[in-house]
């Protein structure tokens, strides 16, 4: 008779082991996905902040100098429309022994304008969008004063071009 209790306490004990091993391991998984989660929300969130001062014609002085004294027509306010916000794993970076995500936003304006203007503008779109990422993770101080690139504990996060379309 208590052998074949030993035998059940024994599979619970095995039992018990899995379940807190299959824990562990999902509990990781969920820690990533939570990761790009919070930093896909806060490029989306940055991408729109960068739309909406860049578009309202809000720069800082030394810009708007060299804006004014440019051929550049971007100062005065004008639409441009966030159309998506993605991001590629790009793989691991050896620099940083981290992933490194690369966020690419798709924009579109109203306005026609000319290549280095379009540059500009999504300069000024993915800077906010790194800030925002830098700020949501608190890594302002582990990154350069444009936040490129942004860390998290497991990423390293940079952006491409603008797309126009």
């Amino acid at each position: 008779m208590k052998d074949s209790r030993a035998q059940i306490s024994a599979e619970l004990l095995f039992l018990f082991g899995v379940l807190v091993l299959v824990f562990m391991i999902s509990v990781i998984f969920i820690a990533n996905q939570n990761e790009l989660n919070t930093a896909m929300a806060a490029a989306r969130s940055g991408a729109i902040e960068g739309i909406a001062l860049t578009s309202s014609g809000i720069y800082p002085i030394d810009t708007y100098r060299e804006y004014s004294n440019s051929d550049m027509n971007i100062l005065n306010p004008y639409c441009v429309e966030l159309v998506n916000v993605s991001y590629l794993e790009m793989g691991m970076d050896n620099n940083y022994n981290k992933k490194r995500i690369q966020f690419k936003v798709y924009a579109k304006s109203s306005k026609e304008f000319n290549s280095d203007e379009l540059v500009s503008i999504g300069d000024r779109i993915n800077y906010n969008l790194r800030k925002s990422v830098a700020i949501s993770f608190n890594s302002t101080d582990a990154t350069n004063k444009l936040y490129n690139p942004v860390f998290s504990q497991h990423y390293v996060f940079t952006t491409a071009n603008v797309k126009w379309v």
